[in-house]
């Protein structure tokens, strides 16, 4: 059974709004005030909210934007009541993150409705759907069945790329942001002299190259595979449709970015201070978390130390004597370009 809280302050109209959501087989929870509504919602969980625009105490204006503040509360439907039927209160509501609008008087088919209709959006946009290309499909096909988001395109391309292929190049301007079915993908940058970071590893069920097409600017960045991969590039359009008319997509990508954010400077920070020797074993560390699969007793990949030196801002020569050290050490285990880990717990605890 689903629970909606209905933040109300008129005591007739509360009482037959929820008598009608209970008749439909909803739980309510109701709250005369704003205050009230904002503590309930916080201490329960809801489904939806129901909020009258103007109250005492703190308005509906308010209730939303104390909810939206918070993770739990940020993506909960909300429906504004309101007796205003203006087009500056309309604009305000929506510009604000809420999802729908009823004015007073209404009936109860179209309460009901937009309940309902809020409800089942909200399912689909929170179904976790598998980190791969059948994944990614049944994903669009669910947000297709969405009025808002009825013109998404099927000609999305997938090209298969062999290792160390370029997917996008730093400068260069974005038509759309990839998704990796398959493989493992270093983002990086170039300096004047051809020396290059990484900035970023990336495996399947990720997206890249998405804050340049936010920004609308070039890549300031360059993307290249690790190994054989196959990559799905996703339209321009499609992509800002999602983000633009779907709130928990634009939602997803914000987190997207401020962890890219929080890696990013925890990385700058770690290669401002630590030594080579610390900073090549975190850079091991950095590979087996992204990519050691759960099944996985030894964390084992190939990579070419010109790759990890890159990672690590050394030099490839002294990245391959650190891991002769480390060789030695029996910290890790070393076949051609193959670089085991069998003690990742002293590795990741080494001192500068």
């Amino acid at each position: 059974m689903k629970t909606i809280l209905l933040i109300e302050d008129n005591d007739d109209m509360r009482e037959n709004t929820t008598e009608i959501l209970e008749l439909d087989n909803y739980n309510v929870i109701a709250a005369p005030n704003g205050k009230i509504g904002v503590e309930l919602a916080q201490k329960n969980k809801v489904d939806l909210i129901i909020c009258d625009v103007m109250m005492p105490v703190l308005d509906g204006y308010g209730v939303l934007h104390l909810l939206s503040k918070s993770p739990e509360t940020a993506s909960i439907p909300f429906i504004f009541l309101t007796a205003k039927a203006e087009r500056n209160d309309f604009r305000k509501g929506m510009e604000m993150g809420a999802d729908d609008y009823i004015t007073k008087p209404f009936d109860d088919i179209e309460l009901l409705n937009a309940v309902q209709s809020r409800l089942k959006k909200n399912e689909l946009l929170r179904v976790e759907f598998s980190k791969n290309i059948e994944g990614l499909d049944e994903f669009f096909s669910e947000v297709k069945n969405l009025e808002d988001l009825a013109k998404l395109s099927n000609d999305r391309k997938t090209k298969n790329y062999k290792k160390k292929e370029s997917v996008f190049s730093e400068d260069s301007y974005p038509n759309g942001i990839y998704f990796i079915n398959k493989g493992k993908v270093k983002t990086f940058k170039t300096n004047t002299d051809g020396k290059e970071f990484i900035t970023g590893l990336h495996k399947e069920g990720d997206f890249i190259g998405y804050l340049a097409l936010l920004e609308e600017s070039k890549y300031n960045e360059s993307a290249a595979t690790l190994e054989d991969s196959e990559i799905c590039l996703i339209s321009k359009d499609d992509f800002f449709t999602l983000i633009y008319k779907n709130s928990e997509v634009s939602k997803k990508f914000i987190k997207m970015l401020s962890d890219n954010l929080a890696e990013k400077e925890e990385a700058l920070l770690k290669l401002a201070y630590n030594s080579v020797r610390k900073r090549v074993a975190e850079a091991l560390i950095t590979l087996k978390n992204r990519y050691q699969k759960d099944d996985d007793k030894n964390f084992s990949m190939s990579i070419s130390r010109e790759d990890l030196s890159n990672m690590a801002g050394t030099s490839p020569e002294t990245a391959i004597r650190t891991l002769s050290d480390f060789k030695e050490e029996k910290l890790i285990e070393i076949h051609g370009g193959n670089i085991t880990i069998l003690n990742s717990d002293k590795l990741s605890k080494l001192k500068n």
